[in-house]
């Protein structure tokens, strides 16, 4: 076993994890899962059967992972986070074939007590913060709070708010990186460090 497995976790026949991931008390991981390499599973996180988790993910303790729920490299899940998977949910009613997909970009920061509802992305280097609904999609480098979730902000991959407009043209650097970010419209970008 290249991974660490806390001995009250279980993990079924099949499901995938790489070298180095770090799978905690209370963990229950189902068959179809593949779960790159360096990934941290907190107590008592549930990950599903058609669930991918990139490399060097951080899913801290309590929290689902569900079917269709997709995380690139670097995703931070913060404690007690929610992601669903069915939009209109009813006890008495079987909706296992409407699942929407739910994809959350590389190096994504997802607050605690945060919901995601089901069928949006989350681009790249977004930062949700702790208790807020998202509903929508999330541009990358977007800083988002509240109920419903909006933007307040652009956030740096280093993982600090930056000093521009929410929508404009403008830029500036990250001090602690070197990089700069340029915005356009409502779109921000890097670009390589200066």
């Amino acid at each position: 076993m290249t991974y660490y497995q806390h001995p009250s976790a279980i993990i079924d026949e099949g499901a995938t994890i790489g070298e180095g991931s770090r799978v905690w008390h209370f963990v229950h991981v189902c068959s179809g899962a593949r779960i790159g390499t360096g990934v941290s599973l907190g107590q008592n996180v549930f990950v599903g059967n058609k669930v991918t988790i990139g490399d060097n993910c951080k899913i801290q303790n309590n929290v689902s992972v569900y079917d269709n729920v997709h995380l690139a490299e670097g995703v931070f899940c913060g404690p007690s986070m929610v992601f669903t998977n069915v939009y209109n949910p009813r006890s008495l009613i079987e909706r296992k074939d409407e699942y929407r997909q739910t994809r959350v970009g590389q190096g994504a920061t997802l607050g605690a007590n945060c919901t995601i509802v089901c069928g949006v992305t989350i681009h790249e280097f977004a930062f949700v913060g702790a208790g807020a609904v998202i509903n929508r999609d999330v541009p990358a480098y977007a800083l988002m709070v509240g109920v419903p979730g909006r933007q307040i902000g652009w956030m740096s991959e280093f993982g600090e708010q930056l000093d521009l407009p929410l929508e404009g043209d403008g830029e500036t650097l990250c001090e602690h990186t070197g990089s700069r970010y340029v915005l356009k419209g409502s779109r921000l970008t890097k670009v390589a460090p200066t």
